[in-house]
């Protein structure tokens, strides 16, 4: 499954954020950088689970 594209843009309060957009290039979420960074950094790759077993 191909990752999802994310674009920046900034909020009105100066926030950064993460638009993440479908196939035909809508808005499909828009969530703060702060929360999809820490997510990202959450979720353990294949590597990592791999190396666990």
């Amino acid at each position: 499954m191909a990752k999802a594209k994310r674009t920046t843009h900034r909020s009105s309060s100066g926030k950064k954020l993460y638009a993440v957009r479908d196939s035909k290039g809508r808005f499909k979420d828009i969530q703060t950088y702060e929360r999809a960074h820490r997510m990202d950094l959450k979720k353990k790759s294949k590597a990592e689970k791999a190396k666990k077993k």
